[in-house]
């Protein structure tokens, strides 16, 4: 299963476009609140607009133009992802970015920081960031930017994904904001996205293996893990110890985000399956990582 495969999504929901809002509301927030006061800069595609209004249009009152200059970045970065989205996560992008349009040009930061640690603001902000975008992706949206373009050029070279092409950016974007401004600014604009990258990856799901082992008297489950999900299963044949009777014996890795609805089709099929959930796992090779 090594090869991509096509996998019907699912329909949004209210919940998901619930989250979507929630998720983005928590990541603009928690820039203009407690990052830009501190003189900071996020990565990617936002970092670029914040330091293009610090060069040239620092001296516009009333709104904040890194947010309509992240918008008019991303225009063009969606027409040329528009091919290699789904339409569940182009309608989810859309409105995330929408969303953070208004809230990175509306919502005034304050004059001077939150707290005066400034460490802590650093820490609040991604933390709180991290989470955001991370129930973004999970709700099968992103935030645009360099998601977009990622996903655009790894469909155009095998070489390059999505992570790597996030951290050549952001190593470029960094480098000239020394080169700009000062490496004390750098540096902890540096802290800032490490610790918001590690936070969205606890957070995004799909990243996430989980292991199910399942012991079953009904052969139709193996079926409905590798159709409805289109996952990989192993089986043997095992016999119960105590009643001496046959069972199934499957073994399949599935996205965390996946395990929940897989338990309930299993339940549907054999309310007597027994299952063995194994987190943390590590998968080589025939593994298929979805956004959607």
């Amino acid at each position: 299963m090594s090869q991509e495969i096509y996998v019907k999504p699912k329909k949004v929901t209210p919940l998901n476009i619930l989250l979507i809002i929630l998720g983005t509301t928590l990541y603009a927030l928690s820039v203009n609140l407690f990052l830009v006061p501190l003189k900071l800069y996020s990565g990617g595609v936002p970092g670029t607009a914040q330091m293009i209004r610090t060069l040239f249009l620092s001296n516009v009152k009333g709104v904040d133009t890194a947010g309509i200059i992240n918008l008019a970045f991303n225009i063009p970065l969606f027409i040329l992802a528009f091919k290699t989205m789904k339409k569940r996560m182009l309608a989810g992008t859309i409105l995330s970015v929408a969303l953070q349009t208004i809230i990175f040009t509306y919502v005034v930061a304050p004059a001077t920081p939150i707290l005066d640690d400034k460490l802590a603001c650093i820490v609040i902000a991604a933390l709180v960031g991290g989470v955001g975008c991370g129930l973004i992706l999970t709700n099968s949206a992103s935030a645009g930017g360099l998601d977009l373009l990622g996903l655009f050029l790894s469909h155009k070279s095998k070489r390059i994904s999505v992570g790597l092409f996030n951290i050549l950016y952001n190593g470029i974007l960094f480098t000239l904001m020394a080169i700009l401004f000062d490496v004390s600014t750098t540096l902890y604009s540096i802290i800032y996205i490490v610790i918001f990258s590690v936070t969205i990856d606890r957070w995004h799901y799909q990243n996430i293996e989980v292991e199910l082992m399942i012991f079953t008297h009904v052969p139709a489950v193996k079926q409905m893990i590798m159709q409805e999900y289109a996952r990989g299963v192993t089986a043997w044949d095992g016999k119960g110890a105590y009643t001496n009777n046959h069972t199934e014996v499957l073994v399949t890795i599935v996205a965390k985000s996946e395990v929940n609805s897989v338990q309930k089709e299993i339940r549907k099929l054999d309310p007597e399956a027994f299952v063995i959930t194994h987190t943390r796992v590590n998968v080589i090779g025939g593994y298929q990582k979805r956004l959607v």
